[in-house]
C-alpha cells in the first residue's frame, strides 16, 4: 500500500479532530464524561493511524515535537477560555456554550496544519528541506508528529480546562446551596 502524502494525512487527521470537536462543543452542550472522552479517543485513533515512528535521532526532532505540544497547550488554554460553563438552575446540569470565537481557534489551527502540509509539498519544499538540514530535523515524520501531538495537547488541555470549570461551577453551586440552607435556618450568612 503506498504511503499517504503528508497533505492528505494532515487533511484527514485535522478534519476528523475538527469535526468531532465542533460537533461536541458548539452551542449549548451538557458536560458529560463521554463528551470529553470522545475527542480524546478521536485523537488517540488519529495517533494510532498516522504516527508511524517517533523520531528522536538526535538533532532537533524531539525539540520540534515538544514545540508542537507546547503550542497545543497554549491553544487549548485559549480554546478552553472561550468555552464558558454554567449550571442550569432548573436541572442542576452543567453546560458549556461554544461560540464563534471557540470555533475559530479550532478552525484556524486545523487550517494552518493543512496549509503547512500542502505548502511543504507544493510551495516551499526546498526551503523546508534546507531548514530541516540546517536545524537537524530528520524528515516529514517529525513534522507530522509535531502537528498530531499539538492536536493531542490541545484536546487534553481543553479537557483539563473543562474539568476545572466543572469543579468550579459545582463548588460555587454547593456554596450557594449551603448559604441558602443557612439563611432558611436563620443563621448568619457571610458573603
Amino acid at each position: 500500500m503506498p504511503q499517504m502524502s503528508q497533505f492528505m494525512a494532515a487533511l484527514i487527521a485535522s478534519g476528523t479532530i475538527l469535526t468531532i470537536i465542533l460537533a461536541t462543543d458548539l452551542g449549548h452542550r451538557r458536560i458529560t464524561t463521554m463528551r470529553m472522552m470522545r475527542s480524546i479517543i478521536a485523537v488517540g485513533v488519529v495517533i494510532a493511524i498516522f504516527v508511524d515512528s517517533f523520531p528522536t535521532k538526535g538533532g532537533n526532532d524531539l525539540s520540534l515535537q515538544l514545540v508542537g505540544v507546547g503550542i497545543g497547550v497554549i491553544c487549548g488554554l485559549i480554546a478552553g477560555a472561550l468555552l464558558p460553563a454554567y449550571k442550569d438552575a432548573t436541572s442542576g446540569q452543567l453546560y458549556t456554550i461554544g461560540g464563534i470565537g471557540y470555533a475559530l481557534v479550532w478552525i484556524v489551527l486545523s487550517s494552518g496544519r493543512v496549509i503547512f502540509a500542502y505548502g511543504a509539498e507544493h510551495w516551499f519544499t526546498m526551503d523546508l528541506i534546507k531548514f530541516s538540514i540546517d536545524y537537524e530535523i530528520s524528515g516529514q515524520d517529525t513534522y507530522s508528529n509535531a502537528f498530531i501531538f499539538m492536536s493531542l495537547a490541545m484536546v487534553l488541555t481543553r479537557t483539563g480546562v473543562l474539568l476545572a470549570k466543572m469543579r468550579k461551577v459545582k463548588s460555587r453551586g454547593a456554596g450557594n446551596e449551603q448559604r441558602s440552607r443557612q439563611a432558611a435556618d436563620g443563621e448568619s450568612v457571610g458573603v
